[in-house]
C-alpha cells in the first residue's frame, strides 16, 4: 500500500542540483553571494574593460572564474564545516585577528554601500526619471524593510533569487539585440589578442570585485545561519558555493556580450558620461536605457542588502547584546551609508578607491586564516573532518595570487595619502 493511500502525507519534493536538494535557504545563500558581487562596481568594471580590451576580455573573465571558484570552495568549506563565522574562526587561531578582520570588513562594506546606495538612485533615474536622492532614500527604505522586518526577512532568499534572475534575463535580452561576435569572444577566451599586462590587470581587478572584501563571506554566513553547516552538509556546501560563482560568471559573460556587440559596432563608450547606460541605449534605444535602469537598481539594492547583512554578521557574534539588536544595527548601517551619500551628493571617490584597495588586502588575510584552520586545526575546529589535500593546494595557489593583489592594493592606498 502506498504512503498516500495509508493516510500519511507525501514528502514534499524540492528542486535538486546534482544529488543535493536545493532548499530556499541554500538558494538564498547562493544568490546572496552572487547578487552581492553584482553591484554598480561590477557593471562599471565590466563595461570599462570590455571597451578597452574588446573580445580579449573573455580571457580575463574565464581565468577570474577559475580563481574565484578556488577561493570560494575553500572559504565556504571551512566556514560551513566548522559551523562558525569567519571572525570567530580567526579569533580561535590568532586571538584578536577576528576583530581586525571584522573592522576591515565593516569599513569596506560601509563605504561600498555608499556606492550601492548611489547606484539605486541612478537606477531609478534611468528607469523612471526619479530624482537620484529621492530614489536612493526609497531604495534604502526597501532594503531596511526587507532586512529588519522579521516576517519579510523570511522572504529574503526568494527576493534575492528573483533579483538575480531578473538581472540576468534583462541583460540577456540586450545581449541578443546587440548581436555580439560570440565566436570571436570564444576564440579569444583561449587565445587573447591583447597585452598580457592589460589582461592581468583586468583579471585581478574583477577577482577582487567578485570575491574580495565581504562578498565571499556573504553566502557562507547565511548558510550557517540557516542551519546548513556541519560536515554532514559538505556536499551541499561545495555545490552551492561553486554555483554561486557560476551565477556571477553568467551575469558577467552576458553583460560582456551585450556591451561587446555595441563596441564592435563602432560606438565609443569611453567618452560617454555613463558608459554602461550608453551601451544599453545604443543597443536597444530608449527601451535599452530603461532596462539598464532596472538592472542597475536591482544590482544596487541587492548589493545594499548583501553588504549590510554580511557586515553586521561580522560583529553580532562578539556580544549577546549585538545579536539581540541585529535589526537596529542593520538599519543604522544602511542609514549611515545613505547619510554619507546625501551629504556628499555622490559616492566619495577617494573613499571608494580606498575601500576597493582594502578589499585586495582583506582577501588574503581572511583566506590565509581559513586555510590555516584547514591545515592545522581540522581536528578541533572542523570536528575531525579530513580536509581534502587537493583543495588545500588549490587554495594556497589562489592565496598566493591574492597576496600579489594585496601588495598592489597597498601601493594604491599609499598613493592616496601622498
Amino acid at each position: 500500500m502506498s504512503d498516500q493511500t495509508s493516510g500519511s502525507s507525501p514528502t514534499p519534493v524540492r528542486p535538486r542540483f546534482g544529488r543535493v536538494a536545493l532548499s530556499s535557504g541554500l538558494l538564498g545563500a547562493m544568490f546572496l553571494m552572487a547578487t552581492s558581487a553584482i553591484g554598480p562596481g561590477f557593471i562599471t568594471q565590466t563595461t570599462t574593460f570590455t571597451a578597452q580590451l574588446g573580445a580579449a576580455f573573455a580571457f580575463a573573465i574565464l581565468i577570474s572564474i577559475l580563481v574565484d571558484i578556488a577561493v570560494q570552495l575553500n572559504v565556504w568549506r571551512v566556514i560551513g564545516v566548522s559551523n562558525m563565522r569567519a571572525q570567530d574562526l580567526a579569533n580561535k587561531v590568532l586571538p584578536g585577528a577576528g576583530y581586525l578582520l571584522a573592522a576591515l570588513i565593516v569599513f569596506g562594506g560601509l563605504i561600498f554601500n555608499v556606492g550601492n546606495i548611489a547606484g539605486t538612485g541612478l537606477g531609478l533615474d534611468a528607469m523612471i526619471g526619479l530624482d537620484t536622492r529621492i530614489g536612493a532614500i526609497l531604495s534604502a527604505l526597501v532594503a531596511i524593510v526587507i532586512l529588519a522586518v522579521k516576517r519579510l526577512g523570511a522572504a529574503l532568499d526568494r527576493v534575492l533569487v528573483v533579483l538575480g534572475l531578473l538581472m540576468i534575463a534583462l541583460t540577456l535580452y540586450v545581449a541578443v539585440v546587440s548581436r555580439p561576435p560570440v565566436g570571436e569572444a570564444l576564440r579569444q577566451a583561449v587565445l587573447p589578442e591583447a597585452a598580457a599586462s592589460d589582461l592581468f590587470l583586468a583579471t585581478i581587478t574583477i577577482i577582487g570585485g567578485t570575491v574580495g572584501g565581504y562578498i565571499t563571506y556573504a553566502g557562507a554566513h547565511r548558510l550557517i545561519e540557516q542551519g546548513r553547516g556541519g560536515p554532514e552538509n559538505v556536499s551541499a556546501i561545495t555545490r552551492v558555493s561553486v554555483t554561486g560563482i557560476i551565477v556571477t560568471g553568467i551575469m558577467r559573460v552576458v553583460l560582456f556580450l551585450a556591451i561587446l556587440g555595441v563596441v564592435v559596432g563602432g560606438v565609443s563608450l569611453m567618452d560617454a558620461p555613463n558608459p554602461s547606460a550608453e551601451a544599453f541605449y545604443q543597443a536597444a534605444g530608449e527601451v535599452g536605457l530603461r532596462l539598464f535602469g532596472v538592472i542597475l537598481w536591482a544590482a544596487a539594492v541587492s548589493s545594499v542588502i548583501g553588504a549590510s547583512y554580511t557586515s553586521i554578521s561580522f560583529v553580532t557574534t562578539f556580544s549577546p547584546w549585538l545579536e539581540r539588536h541585529k535589526g537596529k544595527l542593520v538599519t543604522a548601517f544602511i542609514g549611515i551609508s545613505l547619510g554619507i551619500f546625501l551629504i556628499s551628493g555622490q559616492a566619495p571617490g577617494t573613499l571608494l578607491v580606498m575601500a576597493g584597495a582594502l578589499n585586495g588586502v582583506i582577501l588574503p588575510v581572511g583566506l590565509g586564516l581559513l586555510l590555516w584552520v584547514a591545515y592545522r586545526h581540522s581536528a578541533t575546529l572542523l570536528g575531525g573532518y579530513r580536509y581534502p589535500r587537493w583543495l588545500l593546494v588549490v587554495g594556497v595557489l589562489a592565496w598566493a595570487l591574492t597576496v600579489y593583489m594585496a601588495v598592489r592594493s597597498l601601493g594604491g592606498i599609499a598613493e592616496l595619502w601622498q
